[in-house]
């Protein structure tokens, strides 16, 4: 059998490793990529190393379910990356970025002794359609490429330009690799960073560790900060799990919003917390004072109560699977909490949260929520707010992609699925394959939550595309 993975980030290398785990035999695996930052992807590039990788060790391990790879591999390296507040290690991305390369290339010299021709082709693919049993794909270069199953790994969107401030002096359109873009940043300029993600929390630190002075600004409609992580707990849930989803959706034909709210309600109850209580709190993400809400989230890193832990461990490992049975108007109930959604499940570290706090209470850093317009004028940007109007030298666009963009990249390959009737758009955003030899792994697979995927979620994914490719080689095998 031969495999075609277009894209080499983080989804293709969660395939490898499960393709290594499972797959002998004959057959040929081509990876198509045309960055020289292979097995990186965009976020995991080098970069300054005060870009970190934003979540614990145990939920960055890119083979599933083995939730102690990253941290296996990063053994004696971990002490010195320590985050004191959190009581974890967390490395800059760019190492991460080795721990992928590491991966990925174990699990090809693994394909290799199993009999697999492996290859890397250093070109983008632009076409791909069905031939008979076969997909042929073309790259840019004008090759044609054979395969008896696709796995598209490319990745997620790029930031948008909500103001249409792109070719401006001035406007950093995408911030990454921030080693690159933000020496085109006075030291004493007034910046304005359009966002109030990790995103942007990135590049206020990062302008912070290369001693900026001038003013910073966070730009947003809301204003909402990502929460914090809180250092880790054991605690394994024992009612907001996949299982008793599973079990709900069997007696009851189906899940509803209000069902898992029971769950983590009896989590809760479990530990002897008020359920009331946090869902107040969750509820204030969006109306209490964004630098009043870090400052608690600060003070609240060693809090015991594992509310919020729980929220955010299962909003990736379980709330993929509860969002594809909800009904239509439970989902929309949920993108209505959608900027508390993502602060709750994207949180930023503590290290960085210090960083915020600190440029917070000096004064360099603010937060302007209300947003209008932003416009370039006489070498200046003119952002016009609720509550009047302000001027800024630089213009950062640090707005977090939204779930399920398509990349710029692979605008080529998805308008020739679509047009070959070999996938189709899924209403919420993503790509959905029409034909069971095409897989799609990472952020672009359509019928996903409405949060971004982890690599915890990634992972999951490219196991579950593995066991379907090596299951149908193995039927197509049989006599």
């Amino acid at each position: 059998m031969d495999i075609a993975i277009v894209g080499a980030g983080a989804a293709a290398v969660g395939l490898l490793d499960s393709l290594a785990a499972t797959a002998d035999g004959p057959g040929a695996v081509t990876v198509f990529e045309p960055s020289p930052h292979l097995w990186r992807g965009r976020p995991y590039g080098p970069d300054l190393d005060t870009v970190l990788v934003n979540a614990p060790p145990a939920i960055m391990s890119i083979r599933h379910l083995d939730f102690g790879h990253y941290a296996a591999w990063l053994g004696t390296r971990a002490p010195a990356h320590l985050d004191e507040r959190l009581g974890r290690p967390l490395v800059p991305r760019a190492l991460y970025g080795e721990y992928l390369a590491h991966t990925a290339e174990t699990a090809l010299d693994t394909l290799r002794e199993a009999g697999r021709r492996v290859r890397v082709v250093t070109s983008r693919v632009i076409g791909v359609a069905r031939s008979g049993a076969d997909w042929s794909l073309r790259t840019e270069d004008g090759r044609g490429h054979e395969a008896d199953h696709v796995a598209l790994c490319v990745g997620g969107g790029m930031p948008q330009d909500h103001y249409g401030l792109g070719g401006a002096s001035g406007f950093v359109d995408d911030p990454y690799p921030l080693a690159r873009t933000l020496d085109r940043v006075a030291p004493g300029s007034d910046v304005a960073v359009v966002g109030s993600g990790l995103t942007a929390v990135d590049v206020v630190v990062s302008l912070a560790a290369r001693g900026h002075t001038g003013p910073i600004t966070l730009l947003s409609r809301g204003g909402v900060l990502p929460h914090v992580w809180q250092r880790p707990v054991e605690h394994r849930p024992r009612h907001v799990t996949a299982e008793r989803v599973a079990a709900l959706h069997r007696r009851q034909n189906t899940v509803r919003l209000d069902d898992l709210i029971g769950l983590l309600r009896a989590e809760l109850a479990d530990a002897g917390e008020d359920f009331d209580a946090f869902a107040a709190d969750l509820l204030a993400t969006t109306t209490e004072d964004p630098v009043r809400r870090l400052r608690a989230q600060l003070d609240a890193v060693d809090d015991s109560r594992i509310g919020r832990r729980v929220l955010q461990e299962t909003a990736h490992s379980v709330g993929p699977y509860a969002w594809r049975l909800l009904p239509e108007p439970d989902r929309e109930r949920l993108r209505r909490h959608f900027r508390t959604a993502t602060s709750v499940a994207s949180p930023m570290v503590p290290v960085n949260a210090a960083t915020m706090m600190r440029l917070l209470d000096s004064g360099q850093l603010s937060v302007a929520a209300g947003i209008r317009k932003i416009e370039a004028a006489d070498g200046v940007f003119r952002v016009r707010r609720d509550d009047g109007e302000s001027t800024f030298d630089t213009v950062v666009n640090a707005v977090n992609p939204p779930p399920r963009a398509i990349p710029r990249g692979a605008g080529q390959l998805v308008t020739a699925l679509l047009a070959d009737g070999s996938a189709e758009l899924h209403p919420a955003g993503g790509l959905v394959p029409a034909d069971p030899r095409l897989h799609v792994v990472g952020d672009l697979a359509g019928g996903g939550p409405f949060i971004t995927s982890s690599i915890a979620g990634i992972a999951a994914q490219a196991a579950r595309a593995a066991q379907t490719i090596v299951a149908a080689g193995a039927k197509g095998a049989t006599p």
